[in-house]
């Protein structure tokens, strides 16, 4: 029995205890792969007792840490109204801010109906803005204080803040706009009269709190900063993201592009807990839209049907000739979205991007098309496979592969750009549709040259 199974067993056997303190020590165990697998084993009745005890624990805030998203929708659904709005009045701000999003908006509806309006007016706040945003994962948890202020005032301050243990840096204002940063080590070295004015440093890294959350991790992988501030078009300071916030939109927004990449639509769940429909639906669209470009490619064979008739040695080379173009667009691809993802460059950068790829692709293109030459010659010197024309059957596979490796270079760099242009993620120029994309006009670069250069044969 794995580890995990022990768990499950050992759940199933206290979960009616009346013993909650030995549930709650068990919870503190828990990891978040634990939380799906136990989920998926508990029946209706031992789901519903799991979720009353997990809302009763004293350490909330760690525990729900521990949930993965597609779970605690779930839990929210399970808790009675009356113990959800009682946790949502007492639970610090992050905490509230976490369960108001994944509450479902019939609930959220009869928790409001039940609040008074300054609690409604806080937990708004919460849903203004979308899921891709800065101010969707911000924490309302920060320490401002006016630069006109004194070190001491400052420290005096922070003492009534200490039930925040994630402060690194006192944000300064000019009445209410942010104008400087101070960190915790200068405030407590400095004199108690020193105004704040004078040991902040105006060097600041904010983001506007509609931006994209992506945007966030590169600042913080960029800095090296613990939090960044996030502000609105008056600078005014609204909440933080934090390293540790920053480390899950890494982790999903990773998640999401390694499944586009690979041809499929991002799952909302873990692979293991999601449900056998969901996840042929997840992946059949994809497919089925690759596989009819790929289709694109017996018309074009079908197209250069007489060439092929008359130089059948031709199509011993197809395959050759359209994994050399699908794999250096997809080379190309990869390596551009993960430079856009990160913020190495941008939409500007395309030209240059293009350069770069120009040499690239020639280079790569030659080195190959050098390496065809070379094997169909030498096959040619021991054996008759290629015929009495061999050469020129050579410098078809050399020309070729120079054309379609250059191709696909271009293509697989130039489409991130296009989609981020139109408003799409680049990751879906995925490695398996710049393939489909370059199979086929890679079909038609090869049965030109071929054309061109076997034309006295093909005749």
């Amino acid at each position: 029995m794995t580890p995990r199974h022990r768990k499950v067993s050992y759940i199933k056997k206290i979960i009616f205890s009346d013993s909650e303190k030995q549930i709650l020590h068990f919870l503190e165990s828990l990891k978040s792969d634990d939380y799906s697998e136990i989920f998926s084993s508990l029946s209706p009745q031992e789901i519903e007792r799991f979720v009353e005890v997990v809302f009763k624990s004293q350490n909330l805030s760690q525990t729900i840490k521990e949930i993965p998203d597609v779970i605690l929708p779930e839990m929210l659904d399970i808790i009675p109204i009356k113990t959800l709005t009682e946790v949502l009045i007492a639970a610090p701000e992050k905490l509230a801010s976490l369960l108001v999003k994944k509450i479902s908006r019939e609930r959220e509806k009869v928790i409001f109906d039940q609040l008074p309006p300054a609690q409604v007016k806080r937990f708004e706040r919460f849903l203004m803005y979308p899921e891709d945003t800065c101010g969707y994962i911000m924490s309302p948890d920060f320490f401002s204080i006016s630069q006109e202020s004194p070190a001491g005032q400052a420290v005096e301050g922070l003492r009534k803040f200490a039930h925040n243990d994630h402060i690194v840096y006192i944000y300064v204002l000019d009445e209410t706009r942010l104008v400087g940063v101070v960190s915790l080590r200068d405030l407590f070295l400095a004199e108690p009269s020193t105004l704040v004015r004078d040991l902040m440093s105006r060097k600041l890294v904010t983001i506007h709190v509609n931006d994209d959350r992506e945007k966030a991790a590169g600042l913080v992988a960029q800095y090296n900063y613990l939090a960044i501030p996030v502000v609105n078009d008056q600078l005014e300071i609204l909440g933080i993201i934090k390293v540790d916030d920053i480390v899950d939109v890494i982790r999903d927004e990773f998640t999401e592009d390694i499944q586009k990449i690979g041809g499929t639509e991002a799952l909302d769940e873990p692979y293991m807990t999601m449900p056998f429909r969901g996840l042929l639906r997840k992946r059949a669209g994809w497919l089925t839209i690759l596989f009819l470009g790929e289709m694109l490619t017996a018309t074009a064979m079908g197209f250069f049907q007489n060439r092929i008739e008359r130089a059948v040695v031709l199509a011993l080379f197809v395959p050759l000739i359209i994994s050399s173009g699908g794999n250096s667009g997809s080379q190309a691809s990869t390596l551009v979205i993960r430079s856009l993802a990160i913020g190495e460059i941008t939409l500007k950068d395309w030209y240059k991007v293009l350069r770069r790829e120009l040499g690239a692709g020639l280079s790569l293109g030659l080195l190959l098309g050098g390496i065809g030459f070379i094997r169909v010659t030498l096959w040619s010197l021991v054996s008759n496979i290629y015929g009495p024309h061999w050469f020129l059957v050579a410098c078809t596979i050399f020309t070729s592969l120079i054309g379609v490796v250059l191709w696909g270079t271009i293509a697989g760099s130039m489409l991130p750009f296009v989609l981020k242009k139109l408003g799409f993620d680049p990751a879906a120029s995925s490695a398996p549709f710049v393939a489909t994309l370059v199979d086929v006009t890679g079909l038609v670069i090869y049965f030109t040259a071929a054309s061109l250069i076997l034309f006295q044969v093909l005749v």
